[in-house]
Parts: structure tokens; sequence; C-alpha cells
């Protein structure tokens, strides 16, 4: 590395320290350069590895040099360190275990791509070890754990960004639909809808051998210590390469003991771009109530009887009362995506399109000039990590922050909530707790399993 490398590299290093909170100290103004990165890309690393940890890893090659990869499935881990060594011509250490990570000091970022119910511990333990944290969505299993999360990144001043990544990509689409509303378009919004998709639920899995090269122990950290179960079938297509029906890799999102189904996986994509577009990313709804459902197995006081097949919901119809009387359905019918309803006309956005009069309006009736850099806060970063390292260097929270995140999360915990214990909620957003309902509160939090609490 030469000298003005160095210096950049330095000056990095020195912006991202002495311009964070008062009082809390980077430990990248001691490193010992073990791990060099020129010019002025930090240094960073990527916790959880399969499918969207890979994802997120690859696309921030561009702006940021990987130290480090740690993930507890040796053949996830072997083949992603391959994968990166061709992305970066410089081979990052491996590690099944994540503290490793954190103990190092020429790390500047974790990035965590880890199931849901890793996402809290390893995000507040990096916080507080000086790291800035890119965290996937859901952010939480919980709502107390977001809560959490928000008071570590005010007492540490460390810069966090959630894996919203619709805010930054998709084409702009979703800055566009929200620059629409801003603009007056469709009128006052009146109602909202949120099409996230259903999912299946699955036979009986029974207990099998846990696969060779996976530490299921480690794997289940935090959650309750139960059997490993997987049917011989594998999973083909994205995600491929591990069985179709089990407690363990991508299908953890059908458990409700690693992550909350459709409501926290698309949910957290497109609710958050409706509460952003309705103005309510600082407040929260006053009721949800289950409208219809079908959970696949048998609940008994907000918990399923048996432990051997999927347990989130299946199909689901959920109305949310949002402030100023607006309507919010979110609902695994029709097509994936938001339809946004006022009282001047429609339209409706997805990754892939944003279709309506009022878009088809746009041609003879531009947006005004900076509307969508007005939603953004100023100009769109190339991508989420982009704009996240931006934060990095200003030492301001990006564009996906974590009480944002959490505000609107708070939508699909409790739409989760309402169909376990199968009543209406009545909410409360300024003290972010259920009125009047001790057992549908007692939700909120979830105790780590010994051994695996969080390290404060």
């Amino acid at each position: 590395m030469s000298t003005s490398q160095k210096m950049s590299r330095r000056n990095f290093i020195q912006g991202v320290a002495f311009a964070g909170a008062a009082g809390i100290l980077s430990p990248s103004l001691n490193r010992a350069m073990g791990y060099e990165s020129p010019n002025e890309r930090p240094v960073f690393a990527t916790i959880g590895l399969r499918n969207q940890g890979w994802a997120i890893t690859n696309k921030s090659t561009k702006f940021a040099d990987f130290a480090a990869l740690a993930d507890v499935d040796e053949n996830v881990l072997g083949a992603n360190v391959e994968k990166l060594v061709k992305k970066q011509d410089k081979k990052p250490d491996a590690y099944k275990d994540y503290r490793k990570v954190l103990d190092r000091q020429d790390i500047d970022a974790v990035m965590i791509a880890t199931p849901d119910h890793w996402h809290t511990k390893i995000a507040v333990e990096a916080m507080l070890a000086g790291k800035d944290v890119y965290c996937e969505k859901p952010l939480t299993l919980t709502i107390d754990e977001g809560k959490l999360i928000e008071k570590m990144v005010k007492q540490t001043g460390r810069v966090f960004q959630v894996g919203t990544m619709q805010r930054s990509e998709s084409g702009q689409r979703f800055l566009q639909a929200i620059a629409l509303i801003r603009d007056g378009r469709i009128g006052k919004v009146q109602k909202v809808t949120c099409g996230i998709n259903g999912m299946e639920g699955s036979p009986k899995i029974p207990e099998a051998e846990v696969p060779e090269g996976l530490d299921y122990e480690f794997w289940l950290g935090p959650a309750p210590k139960v059997a490993y179960r997987a049917l011989p079938e594998m999973r083909e297509g994205y995600g491929g390469g591990v069985p179709l029906y089990s407690n363990c890799h991508y299908s953890f999102r059908n458990w409700h003991e690693y992550s909350g189904g459709k409501l926290t996986d698309w949910g957290a994509h497109h609710v958050d771009i409706a509460c952003w577009a309705l103005g309510a990313t600082d407040t929260g709804p006053s009721k949800i109530s289950p409208v219809s459902y079908e959970l696949p197995v048998e609940y008994k006081d907000g918990f399923p009887v048996v432990n051997d097949q999927y347990n989130a919901a299946t199909s689901f119809r959920i109305k949310v009362d949002m402030p100023e009387d607006v309507e919010m359905i979110i609902t695994s019918e029709g097509d994936n995506g938001i339809l946004f309803e006022g009282t001047k006309g429609r339209f409706f956005v997805n990754r892939g399109k944003i279709v309506g009069a009022p878009v088809e309006a746009l041609k003879d009736n531009p947006l005004p000039d900076g509307a969508i850099e007005a939603v953004y806060g100023g100009k769109v970063s190339e991508n989420h990590t982009a704009n996240f390292i931006e934060g990095m260097k200003s030492r301001k929270q990006p564009i996906s922050d974590v009480w944002s995140h959490n505000r609107m999360l708070e939508i699909c915990h409790l739409s989760n909530i309402s169909m376990r214990l199968g009543r209406d909620l009545n909410w409360d957003p300024k003290k972010r707790e259920i009125i009047g309902d001790d057992q549908a509160n007692s939700f909120l939090s979830r105790e780590n399993r010994k051994g695996y609490e969080i390290n404060m």
C-alpha cells in the first residue's frame, strides 16, 4: 500500500471516529491495520451467508473490502469465501463464531444476515464492540428487541442501516410512489393495501440427523433447544440445496421460534413503504384486526400445540387502523406490492412496476424537480450499501434507520400476535404496548435461551 493510500485510509477512519457521539471511541482509532483497505474504502465483515447474506456482500464489494466472513455452517462458509476471493482478489478470514469478528480491531462495520432470532444479540454486541451495523430485515424477533436496539444506537453513537433496500433501490419506483402522494396526485390517502403473499404449510417433519458441517446448536442460539427436523426432498431454485421442509436453513421463516412468516418477510418491505408514504414513521396504529386468517396447526394460548410442522400463518387479511383515519390492509391475496387509494385516484407499485392513472398523467404533468430527492432527503444513493457508507462518513443515520423501521415492524409483529391469539389488539403508539391485554403484551418480548443472553 502506498503512503497516500495509507493516509486516505487513516483520514476515513479518523472521520468515522471523531464525528461519532461524544465520549464514544471507535476501536478503529487504534487498529493494528492488519487488513489494509485502499483509499477510503471501509473494512467490512458479514455474519450469516446463505442467500441474502451473499447478496448484500456481493453488491457491497464495490464500496468496501471484506476482511472476514462468519457462518455456523462450514459448507456455506467455505463456498462464500471462495466466491468472495473471486470478487476482491483477497481471501477473507473465515469463522464459525461471530464473536471473533467483533473482537477484531480492523473491522469498521458488520453486515448481519443470520436468521431473525439472532439479529438483536449480534447487532447489540457489534455496536458495543465499536462496529457500525447493516442488519437484514426484519430487524427483530419481538417488539421489545427493537426498543433495545434503539437504546443501544443512541448510547453507542453507531451508524445502523436496516436492509429494507426498497428505500434506495428497485429503480426508485417506491420513491416515486411517495413523491406522487406528497404532491397530492391521489388526494387524501384513504386506504393502502399491502399484498405480501401467503406461504404453504408443511407435512409432519420428523427428527433427522444434522447435516455434516452444520453446528445446529449454535444455529439455534437464543431460540429454544429442539431437535433438528427435515424431510429428504430438497429445495430447488432460490435458496436451494437444503431440505424443502425443515426447521433450519431457509424454512426458518415458517416458524415463530425463529421468524414471523410472511408478515415479517415481505411485510417488512411493503408495510415499511406504506408507513413512509403515510408519514407514519414515528407513530403507529391504534388497532389491529385479524379479519380472516389460517394457521397451519392448532394453537392454544397463542402457542402451537405441535412442534413438527410449520406454524406461521399461511393466509391472512389484517386490517390496521392508522392515523388520519387511513385503513391499511395486509393480505396474502392478490399481487405482491402496494395499492394506494385516495380521494382523487389510485395507483399500484411493486419492485417491477408502478401503474395507474396518476402515473400515466406524469407524461403531461411530471413531478416537480427534486421531488424524488426530497423524499430521500438528498441525492439518491447508488444502492443501499452506498447509503450506509455515506452515513458512516457523516455519522448520520442512513435512509433505513432503526426508529422508523421498528415503528412499521410493530405492525407486522402485532399482526402475528393477533392471529396467534385470535382477537383484535388495541395499541398505544406512545407507550408502545397493547392496551388492556396482559396476555398479548407477554408476546412483546422473549427470553433468550440460557447461555445465549445478550452480552451487555
